[in-house]
């Protein structure tokens, strides 16, 4: 009988119960005990949920109050000092001073976050372990262990999931004094020990490891630790599966293959070439779970053909045989049946976590029973629905593929390099040194909010929405000018989300009501769904950015979201190349471009904050993918003349390996997130002479706290030991729609009066 499990499930919720939960704690309306209740019923509720539909080992330990590898550094003691609590046991208030800076019940104030970044290549955020020379480990969290108990109390059979110690070593970083983080193995691996014996003891048989930097170019003092742990770890009690996902195992695969564990998973939809391979190398009592059910993206398996290769795997592995899908659920949406108002063609397209959850557990009936009814009624359906959307007009628009087809490289060129453009810009800018801005949002209050759901639900008229947000655009312009910004935006009071908002307007998108997806904390976004061949039907920012213009003398900045990130942040088609979508969305927005232009906007911001994250795991898959994303933004940024600055902004990514692709984007200005690593991205441009304007954010928006002016100062004089002033802009990390008005207006206060004593320091 093949086995189905699920590598992890989405801990939000149907309705976004824990955001909800999470932000009325921080809020104050909720308290501990109304939280942990909260988070209790969400994890009955999914393991409920996956065993309806057929799966038969669940995860436990997918559930974090914030993010999974913050739970693990809690877990084995990784709590940097500025965090200790005074008790010496952490609480919850520990874990969310690590996330969002000190709180007043921990830590003292002015205590930063620690550093976020990109899970892998997903928009999922992480927070980052913070690893000293001395560290020590201890076990002081009892999240897993409670978990597991509550699972097995409401009668689930379970598979706990851990971050693999090598990756977990691996995702951190060394701070203080120099030295390599793999010497911290030895020291960490009696801790994976004590959590196997606990786990044993409580009953559990089978638990999961999870080891995704198995699908990276590992060096070899890495590979070789694999061994040394796990030839450590087999001692200890439990079965082990090592699951790997995200991508192919290409040379690490006999390393893998060879683990002394009792299993290994694959994604074989990220990399179906490892099949039949790994069949060769698994030793014969090991088990093989297969990745076969896309965890990452939003449409039906089709059935036919991986129900094909799951029967002749059975019969080489038989009892052996594990069904999964690829990676985490975590990364899908929660609930198909929801969504009532896709259209029955396209809803029958798509399939959400507990959806594929149901196509696990048919696949595996599939091998086990291959003439069920059951079976052979979804097989059925399957084909009908892949021959539907293969066939549907509504997804190839010739006209589309004409224009694409008749771009040429001159396309994608300014007129003139950068030093001439900046001469012309200056000129017309008239900016000072040290040029203060923001990344382009501020804050969406509750009316906001509640203007939107209301003009959305037809109790507000057109005229009356608009003059919603014509006001509050008028009062973002009217702060913004009383702090003594220089480059001011709009606020995007319009905008519900920086891709969705764009994605509304564009041909060949759709949409959800429900399609939420975790970024990181409480913070949840809804992609869009790529289905179609993309256009603009017509402009989408030009009249509330002329409007916010006629408000003021200052420069405004059009703010527009680029075609890397579009796609990345949406569920894309699997029919079509990424770089055919990618170059449909430059072509889209280059029109935006040149009419906010010709509405008499000087500058226009074209944010790529995805663009490190659509990078391939692989370094032999770099270049083709840096050349059509590099490619994609000159496209869509090179119709304007000179005289008009072209922007683009990027977050939470590590940037030293492609700093060479970023200049080669040839943005006038770049504006990137550094602050919580203390200008550590820096680095990029220590060797790398980048030729273009910069702006290092000076202060963390994803957190609460409010840095002092002195502390933004010591960012900017380090980015000076890098970049010539006059090619340094001073902007936050990132857009300003997550803070309240009375943080915002006062951290804004002090960058503007960190930029002017800098100006009289070099002036």
């Amino acid at each position: 009988m093949a086995i189905t499990h699920t590598l992890g499930f989405p801990r939000i919720g149907h309705d976004r119960e824990l955001k909800k939960a999470l932000e009325a704690y921080w809020q104050g309306s909720l308290d501990e005990a109304g939280l942990r209740q909260v988070g209790r019923e969400l994890r009955a509720a999914h393991w409920q949920v996956q065993r309806d539909a057929g799966i038969d080992l669940l995860p436990v330990g997918d559930f974090a109050w914030y993010d999974q590898v913050l739970n693990h550094s809690l877990l084995f003691g990784v709590i940097p000092e500025r965090f200790r609590p005074a008790g010496g046991q952490p609480g919850l208030d520990t874990l969310f001073s690590m996330a969002r800076g000190a709180t007043k019940s921990c830590c003292g104030g002015g205590v930063q976050a620690q550093e976020m970044t990109k899970w892998f290549d997903t928009n999922y955020h992480y927070l980052v372990p913070e690893f000293t020379a001395d560290q020590q480990f201890r076990l002081s969290w009892e999240q897993l262990f409670e978990e597991v108990d509550e699972a097995r109390a409401l009668g689930h059979e379970v598979k706990p999931v851990l971050i693999g110690p090598l990756t977990y070593l691996w995702l951190g970083k060394a701070k203080g004094e120099a030295f390599d983080k793999l010497e911290l193995l030895e020291r960490l691996l009696p801790l994976y020990g004590e959590v196997l014996q606990r786990l044993a003891g409580q009953g559990v048989a089978w638990v999961q490891i999870d080891e995704p930097i198995l699908v990276l170019d590992l060096p070899q003092d890495w590979k070789s630790a694999f061994e040394r742990a796990y030839n450590l770890l087999q001692r200890e009690p439990l079965k082990k599966l090592v699951a790997t996902y995200f991508g192919g195992l290409e040379d690490n695969l006999g390393l893998a293959a060879n683990l002394p564990v009792d299993g290994l998973h694959i994604d074989l939809v990220r990399a179906p070439e490892q099949y039949p391979t790994i069949l060769d190398r698994l030793p014969a009592y090991k088990v093989l779970s297969l990745g076969v059910v896309n965890g990452r993206n939003v449409w039906r398996c089709d059935l036919e053909p991986v129900l094909t290769l799951l029967q002749e795997a059975h019969q080489r592995l038989g009892e052996r045989l594990w069904v999964a899908p690829s990676c985490s659920l975590l990364h899908s949406p929660v609930d198909l049946e929801r969504e009532d108002q896709l259209d029955g063609e396209l809803k029958s397209w798509l399939a959400f976590a507990v959806q594929k959850c149901r196509e696990v557990a048919l696949l595996a009936k599939g091998v086990n029973e291959p003439e069920h009814p059951v079976v052979q009624a979804a097989l059925t359906e399957s084909r009908a629905v892949q021959a539907s959307r293969a066939a549907s007009p509504r997804i190839h628009k010739p006209q589309v593929r004409d224009r694409l087809a008749a771009i040429k490289p001159r396309h994608s060129q300014r007129h003139s390099p950068f030093a001439e453009r900046s001469a012309l810009q200056r000129a017309r800018l008239q900016l000072p040194l040290f040029p203060t801005t923001t990344i382009g949002s501020f804050p969406q209050t509750p009316a906001i909010r509640l203007a939107r759901q209301a003009y959305k639900q037809g109790k507000l008229s057109l005229t009356d929405y608009t003059e919603a947000m014509h006001a509050e655009i008028r009062h973002a312009v009217a702060v913004q000018e009383q702090l003594g910004l220089d480059v001011l935006v709009h606020g995007e009071a319009e905008r519900n989300d920086m891709v969705e908002y764009f994605a509304e307007q564009l041909d060949g998108y759709a949409f959800t009501r429900f399609g939420w997806v975790q970024s990181y904390g409480s913070r949840c976004v809804k992609p869009a769904v790529i289905y179609g061949d993309l256009s603009r039907p017509a402009p989408m920012t030009v009249e509330w950015i002329r409007y916010a213009q006629q408000q003021t003398a200052k420069v405004m900045k059009g703010m527009l979201t680029g075609p890397v990130t579009m796609l990345m942040w949406s569920f894309p088609r699997e029919d079509v190349s990424r770089e055919i979508q990618a170059r449909q969305l430059a072509l889209a927005i280059r029109d935006e471009v040149c009419d906010l232009e010709a509405a008499g906007i000087r500058i226009v911001q074209i944010d790529e904050a995805a663009f490190r994250e659509g990078l391939p795991l692989r370094r032999t898959a770099w270049k083709a993918y840096l050349e059509w994303a590099v490619d994609a933004f000159r496209l869509c940024a090179s119709g304007v003349r000179d005289e008009t600055q072209i922007h683009t902004h990027m977050c939470y990514s590590e940037f030293n390996d492609v700093i060479e692709a970023i200049a080669a984007m040839d943005a006038d200005v770049i504006t990137i997130e550094t602050s919580r690593s203390q200008m550590e991205l820096l680095e990029a441009f220590r060797d790398f002479h980048y030729p273009n304007d910069i702006g290092p954010g000076v202060y963390d928006i994803h957190s609460p706290r409010v840095p002092d002016t002195a502390e933004m100062i010591q960012l900017l004089q380090q980015a000076v030991k890098r970049i010539p002033a006059e090619r340094l802009w001073v902007n936050p990390d990132c857009g300003l729609k997550t803070r309240a008005w009375p943080e915002t207006e006062a951290a804004l206060i002090n960058m503007v009066a960190a930029a002017r004593q800098l100006r009289g320091q070099f002036a």
